[in-house]
């Protein structure tokens, strides 16, 4: 059951025993989402990223008194913004209980974050015609997914720094983050810290923002000293923990682990559209938590079916990558461009702010960029 949400404007879609990819069922399931603009236009589905909520971390791109957009207003569409499951306002390890809550809870794919997003806007929302999908980093990976998984339903696409598939680069950063948690076993205690005793594990989570630290901002921003110019923070080891440790001690550690599996989990390859004899769409030989041990992990079998997914998108898709990302270098999305074909068109954000250029707002130029872009993109298109 879900809970009262502290925000009225947020609510939740019940899926109740809802079947995960790997065929585990994941009790009493729901969704968080927010809606803006009226159901009567066109439909914008804008998923949550890694760590990131649905107010704090997605409502900067839309348009608001506060600060007004061209592209996601609500006078024109009408704007979902669903939150992925472990973010700790959809179903999480941090609000279940019993034998799969908390630290137990079934590890999600991306997969099963749009199957869920797909039964939330068809069935819960009643929409049926085509729909934008858009997003940053996680967010990304999802709007690729859908594009792929429902690519009837999906006219227009905007992933911006973010990916198709997690990289072999990109999994090995997130075995650094996940380390930082799970080296501090007297803090994490398997996962049942709450139970055991009654807060956080403190110094992985300190230490998890201190990996964060070398990869969300480009080498650039810091020879620039770009946290003194625009964060008023001076020195590095006050960035260390002013910026990265106020940000990561704010998260609960199991929910930070499941998004990460599910992000290093990310392939929109491995599902049974396109995954044919690559076995990529079996539970057991996708990436597991053994990591790129897998059997044929990579193999030209694998690449086959990632390039069967991409090509197998029906809508536009306008990919933009920064050219300072650390985690989605513009290489990567020209392979998904080549990919995908005629249909894709890559437009790359040129900004020190590395990953930080897609979100969550905090660089005012690039917001302007990726707003009048997408507001151009759309208006191409007749959405």
């Amino acid at each position: 059951m879900a809970p009262q949400p502290k925000d009225p404007s947020i609510k939740y879609y019940q899926l109740d025993d809802f079947e995960l990819q790997s065929g585990e069922i994941l009790p009493s399931a729901y969704i968080a989402y927010k809606t803006y603009g009226s159901p009567t236009n066109p439909c914008i589905l804008y998923p949550t990223w890694y760590s990131g909520t649905i107010v704090a971390g997605n409502e900067w791109l839309i348009s608001t008194p506060e600060h007004p957009r061209r592209a996601l207003d609500p006078e024109r569409y009408f704007i979902v913004v669903p939150a992925i499951f472990g973010n700790g306002e959809s179903t999480s390890p941090s609000n279940t209980t019993g034998p799969k809550g908390g630290v137990n809870m079934p590890k999600t794919s991306i997969y099963d974050n749009v199957k869920a997003q797909h039964q939330l806007l068809t069935q819960g929302l009643g929409i049926t015609d085509q729909i934008a999908v858009l997003g940053w980093s996680m967010g990304a990976g999802q709007a690729f997914q859908w594009a792929s998984q429902y690519p009837d339903m999906v006219k227009l696409a905007v992933p911006f720094c973010g990916s198709a598939r997690t990289s072999f680069h990109n999994w090995v950063f997130l075995e650094a983050v996940k380390g930082a948690i799970l080296t501090d076993t007297e803090g994490y205690c398997g996962g049942r810290y709450m139970e055991e005793k009654g807060q956080q594990p403190i110094v992985g989570l300190k230490a998890l923002g201190r990996v964060y630290a070398g990869w969300g901002f480009s080498q650039t921003f810091y020879r620039e000293k770009g946290f003194e110019k625009y964060y008023g923070i001076h020195g590095v080891e006050r960035v260390m923990v002013e910026f990265w440790e106020k940000w990561s001690t704010s998260k609960d550690a199991n929910n930070m682990l499941h998004m990460l599996w599910t992000w290093q989990h990310g392939d929109i390859s491995a599902q049974p559209l396109y995954a044919d004899d690559s076995g990529l769409a079996e539970a057991d030989r996708r990436l597991s938590d053994r990591g790129l041990g897998r059997p044929g992990a990579g193999s030209e079998q694998d690449e086959d079916a990632f390039k069967r997914a991409l090509k197998g998108i029906k809508a536009e898709v306008l990919i933009m990558p920064c050219n300072n990302d650390l985690y989605f270098p513009p290489e990567d999305s020209q392979i998904e461009k080549d990919y995908i074909g005629d249909n894709a068109e890559l437009k790359v954000i040129k900004s020190i702010w590395g990953h930080w250029a897609g979100g969550p707002g905090d660089s005012k130029n690039d917001a302007k960029f990726l707003d009048d872009s997408i507001y151009t993109f759309f208006k191409q298109h007749g959405f």
